[in-house]
């Protein structure tokens, strides 16, 4: 009889471990089949919601991809817009047509070349004249009025390394600037004491900030040239831009591209760039630029007195 207990006991011990174990089998695969559930569901959120933040960064992209090529096209168009387009602002100022028709180069002219930079003195000041006197060259820097330590020693380093140094208005503020020939005329003395001042240079070259084709003016263009002249003040405009001051999405490449497909139209280029702390590109631009120059045999210069005088308008003789 106890032994036949035992037997029963044991027998029931051992279904209950299988229904245990049984029971353990099918929570383990509750649990997979559970978890496998809320992984895919998980892992589909996941992949949802990349796949909605690669949509909207791919749809960013094409947006600031096409953005892109519309200030590039606009900038190719407004720098290929050259000095016999210019319309007169007043009837007594003229587009220099005479000046660009006898500027066109033939094909044994030389070539002279004046790399211009406006808007300094900048941290890029100093790159640039090491650039020049890596290649032995001289160029423009038409200034503004930067009062600091740093500006000044690089408007000395300027003249010093033989560079001419122009006029750019002291506050470059075109509201201020051309609110009437009063200020016109304060913000130039202005400027051309602090040149002279820092440098001991009474500089005889002005750039109008925007040109003198500028339509920002509310003040006839008029009274500020008959001002210059006054002063014996000769202003330079510019028949060649790198194309810096239109966009910042030009390459390097293409900056270089913009002022070498127009430098061999004209016996005398002179070529509008920029030094601001946004045109690292132009500062990259430099040594690639100058080498094609001098591989085209242009005679690369600073401006003086005996440059061809390059205006977009001018006063009508006689004026």
């Amino acid at each position: 009889m106890d032994d036949s207990s035992n037997k029963s006991t044991a027998e029931q011990e051992m279904l209950l471990r299988r229904q245990r174990e049984r029971r353990k089998r099918i929570h383990r695969i509750k649990t997979g089949i559970i978890s496998f559930i809320v992984i895919y569901i998980l892992a589909s959120i996941v992949m949802l919601f990349v796949l909605s933040f690669s949509a909207a960064s791919m749809h960013r992209q094409i947006r600031d991809l096409s953005e892109k090529v519309s200030k590039l096209e606009a900038a190719k168009a407004a720098r290929k817009t050259i000095i016999e387009s210019v319309q007169p602002q007043s009837d007594i100022l003229v587009a220099d047509t005479k000046t660009a028709e006898k500027n066109l180069a033939g094909e044994k002219d030389t070539l002279k070349v004046y790399l211009t930079f406006d808007d300094g003195p900048s941290s890029y000041t100093n790159k640039i004249l090491d650039i020049l006197d890596d290649y032995g060259v001289k160029a423009t820097f038409f200034v503004v009025g930067k009062n600091d330590e740093d500006s000044r020693i690089a408007m000395k380093r300027i003249v010093n390394e033989g560079h001419t140094i122009g006029l750019h208005s002291f506050s470059h503020k075109y509201s201020d600037i051309y609110a009437s020939l009063e200020a016109f005329s304060a913000d130039f003395e202005k400027i051309r004491k602090y040149v002279y001042d820092v440098t001991g240079i009474d500089s005889k070259y002005y750039r109008f900030p925007g040109g003198s084709s500028n339509t920002v003016s509310q003040t006839d263009m008029s009274e500020f040239i008959k001002f210059l002249d006054e002063k014996n003040i000769t202003y330079f405009d510019w028949n060649v831009a790198n194309g810096d001051e239109t966009s910042s999405d030009y390459t390097v490449e293409e900056l270089i591209e913009n002022v070498m497909n127009d430098v061999v139209k004209y016996k005398t280029s002179v070529v509008l760039m920029h030094e601001a702390a946004d045109k690292g590109r132009t500062v990259e631009s430099l040594p690639r630029l100058i080498e094609l120059l001098q591989q085209k045999g242009a005679l690369i210069l600073p401006i003086s007195r005996d440059t061809t005088v390059i205006q977009h308008v001018k006063l009508k003789e006689g004026e």
